[in-house]
């Protein structure tokens, strides 16, 4: 009896154990932290976000100093930054790693609480768009850091790797195609092997929003998880959306080179809500709710069946983002510029959805806009608008897009709202000739909103320098309109 009572108890611990690992494997979403707004939230803000809304981790682009000392203690798991323009220095310079590393890793580490994972070396270094200008330093930067991790005694504790697009590998039509792209295949491979070598992860970014914008015809429902009614079956294995395949198309790619079992971490996953026809609160709620209920059920892919680590993207609205991909670039957050949720999200921490931010200041209730009195054929329109959008976000207008019902004068006074809140609500920030006004009235309509800027500490991306060109530049622009 007692030996049967003694199976029974190793039997049951080991069930709480493979319970207790099962939970500690499909909790704890990361989530990305981009910097690039013109008013950023206060760092201690997003982190007391970050903590209430159950997110256990988070990647960053670059190694903020201000993020990571509001990081201290918070018993966030972080994913540091270098980027892409760091690589040539750091392949060229194993003093410049050694320095990166004490003043970006060390320093936080030994001493100061935060609790780094991992070091990102590159972001999407190989994309097609880059016509090759860091392949030859990406592999050299990776192998420099690891080499400095190693000599601060952290190479057990904190990871390198690369987080990659998924335009790196490629596949004719099924998963089981799938190999690297034929003009990088060596150096992946070369990659592959050094990550491996080093105990490090794959990190992908897997975007079927983008398979959705880039093709007219690609089936809407194949983006989802709600189960696509013409799957694809590959040898048995079956793919109801694209995420799976992609991800998948990855796994034989890494198969096919000899590295089947090396992890794999989605360094970005997610929705815009703006920007474009397919860029909407409903789309981004959809797919990413669909992919939350996988990921906390622990759910994979075909050839990868279990739990995942994963990094929804992204945690703000960034409107100095590049719009160079499309206007849908400003428009990934989970939450909107003032930290407030676009929807309802279980993201598994609490059943309520997503907690926004608290406490946010925001400028007075003042917007503005084209005058009634303007005349819509002044030759000063045009030039205006333009010089509006090109210094603040116009990417909310356009077709099917959240202010895409808007009429002329709707655009116009869009446009110079926008520039008046990047600009703080100056009053020069109001004074295109002869055409605008500051009014007290919300010109917000349905699901258009006329935002209102948020008062920071720092006056922007780039600090009070930024502004200060804005403003630069707009006293420029109505000198030479009013010659």
């Amino acid at each position: 009896m007692e030996l049967m009572g003694c199976g029974r108890f190793r039997g049951c611990l080991v069930l709480v154990l493979c319970i207790v690992l099962l939970v500690g494997l499909v909790s704890g979403i990361g989530v990305n932290w981009g910097t690039q707004l013109t008013h950023p939230l206060p760092s201690s803000t997003m982190v007391k976000m970050l903590k209430d809304n159950g997110i256990q981790k988070v990647k960053l682009f670059d190694a903020d100093p201000d993020i990571l000392n509001a990081l201290k203690k918070s018993g966030i798991q972080v994913m540091v930054g270098i980027p892409n323009e760091m690589l040539y220095t750091l392949a060229n310079s194993m003093q410049a790693a050694e320095r990166w590393v004490s003043k970006n890793v060390s320093a936080y580490v030994s001493s100061g609480g935060v609790d780094i994972r991992y070091v990102a070396v590159g972001n999407e270094p190989f994309l097609s768009t880059y016509n090759g200008s860091f392949e030859a330093t990406t592999l050299p930067a990776l192998q420099n850091i690891q080499a400095a991790l190693v000599k601060a005694s952290l190479g057990n504790q904190v990871k390198v790797t690369v987080p990659l697009n998924a335009d790196v590998y490629q596949s004719a039509q099924v998963p089981s195609d799938g190999d690297f792209r034929q003009d990088i295949h060596d150096l992946m491979v070369q990659i592959v092997k050094f990550l491996s070598q080093n105990n490090a992860p794959f990190t992908v970014n897997i975007y079927p929003f983008i398979s959705l914008y880039a093709d007219p015809n690609f089936p809407v429902d194949y983006a989802f998880f709600n189960g696509f009614q013409s799957p694809i079956n590959d040898n048995g294995r079956i793919y109801d959306n694209v995420f799976d395949a992609n991800h998948d198309t990855l796994v034989w790619a890494l198969q096919k080179n000899g590295f089947g079992n090396m992890p794999i971490v989605v360094g970005e996953v997610g929705w815009p809500t703006d920007g474009d026809r397919n860029a909407n609160l409903q789309y981004a709620q959809r797919f990413n709710q669909g992919f939350m209920s996988r990921y906390m059920a622990g759910k994979g892919t075909p050839m990868r069946p279990g739990p995942m680590d994963a990094y929804l993207f992204s945690l703000l609205d960034e409107d100095f983002k590049s719009i160079q991909p499309g206007n849908f670039e400003r428009h990934w957050g989970l939450f909107y510029y003032d930290g407030q949720p676009k929807y309802q999200l279980n993201i598994g921490s609490r059943t309520n959805g997503l907690v926004g931010a608290n406490g946010i200041a925001y400028l007075g209730k003042k917007w503005c806009i084209l005058k009634p009195s303007a005349n819509l054929n002044d030759d000063q329109v045009a030039p205006s608008v333009s010089f509006a959008c090109q210094n603040a976000d116009c990417t909310s207008l356009g077709y099917q897009t959240s202010c895409g019902n808007l009429d002329v004068r709707g655009n116009i006074s869009f446009a110079f709202n926008s520039y008046y809140q990047v600009n703080d609500q100056i009053d020069s920030a109001c004074k295109f000739p002869g055409l605008s006004v500051v009014t007290d009235k919300d010109p917000s309509t349905g699901d258009c909103k006329f935002k209102i800027m948020i008062q920071t500490d720092s006056a922007g991306l780039h600090g009070n320098g930024r502004i200060w060109h804005l403003r630069i530049l707009l006293l420029a622009f109505l000198f030479f309109t009013l010659l």
